[in-house]
């Protein structure tokens, strides 16, 4: 998918309704009620500027409603957003429920912090009183939401200020659904034989959430590997030598030979225009086409905002990718490992390619042999890889299961600890032959995955910097995931 597509603002239809029965009605100071309703527009326009707006124009009548559709339609909006701007007759709200594509609605009701009239005593002042009635109209139209059993409608009421974070939340999620819906997942090149528990259905995945499935073959990965050319492969290798230490045991042509089935990924990923690499980095296959599995994260895949995950794990390259849309950052792949009681803390990390991009944290790499790899008898045993102690601060962890056809996304906070905040050691590198740190979670520990454990999940975790519950709340609405968020 274009980066550029990845990358947009989200797109909204303004449906914005009014009453074709008040529309001529004039006030001698204040003009008519349809102008009245106008500024009132461009007011709400005026809230939304990190949105690309789709307007046809205030809803009066059904004709306006049913080309307010075509419309949205047209453009391929990613939500719409609905207000009734007084009490309005609810005959076009009702065939926009009715006949509207399925597509998001956050409807919303804007409370006013005073009124603009303190009588009604004279013209211009009723039609103030009229103008400011949307909460009767909210109220007329709520009904029918519930009874034409329209989907994915999130009603909410505040503010215009608390409206717009809301809109703003909402539209990040919407956003991510539509990008989801043209996005591919390339999976190298079947389920993970020792997890079954990862395993999801691709029909579902196509048709409950969006994403092609694509079969990249192990052979394709082979040809990619042996047409690499010497400079390709010494210009990347460079590039990490350039970046970062490498401990003095690796052995210089077992780097070259992960380069090498790294540089494979990426051109595979390239060609097949994937977004979301799930890499099979267990399969025997990939031992013997490669010699080793891929020890690094080439930075095309953070420029084209894709992801790259390993253990054949879609639901868990998913979740990655929906992190990745939602905050533009560099996301971490992991699994916990063990609980620490006295500390409170959990270690979590994961071996394979994680991404170490994050310009910030580019001391917290080392090019380090990969220890438990040595011990086979592959081709290029022991080969290195980007040794990464996940960068300090708030995180989002996030999980995205299946369960009997429906999805389930789990989500908490936790603080990625820093080597000098590490109770267990001071060491920046404590897990050999992970990428990993030492996690604090906001909830009690043992609490914490008690209740993911009765749930019911698997082991696998993206993990972001920052607070983006919100925001996988709104998605799990849209997306009529079940949403489990542990706080």
């Amino acid at each position: 998918m274009n980066k550029n597509d990845k990358t947009r603002k989200a797109r909204a239809g303004l449906l914005l309704i009014a009453s074709p029965r008040f529309k001529n009605l004039s006030g001698p100071k204040r003009g008519t009620y349809h102008e009245r309703k106008l500024k009132a527009v461009e007011a709400i326009k005026a809230s939304m500027d990190f949105l690309d707006l789709v307007d046809p124009g205030i809803v009066y009548e059904r004709a306006d409603a049913e080309r307010a559709m075509r419309l949205f339609y047209d453009e391929k909006v990613d939500f719409v957003y609905a207000e009734f701007l007084s009490w309005s007759e609810d005959f076009a709200w009702i065939r926009f429920l009715r006949d509207c594509p399925d597509m998001p609605v956050i409807f919303c009701n804007v409370a006013k912090n005073k009124m603009s009239f303190e009588t009604t005593l004279d013209e211009d002042d009723f039609i103030d009183y009229l103008c400011a009635g949307t909460l009767v109209g909210s109220l007329e139209g709520s009904g029918s939401v519930v009874r034409t059993g329209r989907k994915g409608v999130k009603t909410v009421m505040g503010t215009r200020d608390q409206i717009t974070e809301q809109v703003r939340t909402f539209a990040s999620a919407a956003r991510v659904r539509a990008i989801l819906r043209h996005s591919n997942v390339g999976l190298m090149a079947n389920m993970n034989e020792a997890m079954w528990s990862t395993y999801i259905d691709n029909y579902d995945l196509f048709t409950k959430i969006g994403p092609e499935i694509h079969y990249l073959p192990y052979s394709d990965y082979g040809t990619e590997i042996e047409n690499l050319s010497e400079e390709e492969v010494k210009a990347y290798a460079d590039e990490l030598t350039s970046k970062y230490k490498m401990m003095p045991d690796v052995e210089y042509d077992k780097f070259i030979g992960c380069v090498k089935a790294t540089l494979g990924i990426k051109k595979l990923a390239q060609k097949n225009d994937i977004d979301c690499y799930v890499y099979n980095d267990i399969d025997q296959a990939t031992f013997r086409i490669a010699g080793c599995r891929a020890g690094f994260y080439p930075q095309w895949f953070n420029e084209n905002v894709s992801v790259l995950v390993p253990e054949a794990d879609i639901g868990a390259g998913l979740i990655t990718y929906i992190l990745k849309l939602l905050s533009g950052k560099n996301v971490n792949f992991v699994e916990p490992f063990h609980i620490e009681d006295e500390f409170g803390t959990f270690a979590g990390g994961h071996a394979g390619p994680n991404d170490h991009n994050d310009p910030a944290w580019q001391q917290n790499v080392i090019i380090s042999r990969d220890v438990r790899f040595a011990k086979t008898s592959w081709k290029y045993a022991g080969a290195p890889f980007a040794w990464y102690r996940f960068s300090p601060g708030l995180k989002t962890v996030a999980g995205l299961y299946e369960e009997n056809g429906k999805y389930k996304l789990i989500a908490f906070l936790a603080e990625s600890l820093s080597e000098k905040d590490t109770p267990q050691s001071a060491k920046k590198h404590l897990l050999a032959t992970y990428s990993h740190t030492i996690f604090k979670p906001v909830v009690p520990v043992k609490e914490l995955w008690e209740q993911v454990l009765r749930i019911g999940a698997t082991q696998h975790y993206a993990i972001v910097d920052g607070d983006w519950l919100s925001q996988l709340e709104a998605l799990a609405g849209i997306m009529s995931f079940e949403f489990h968020c542990i706080r």
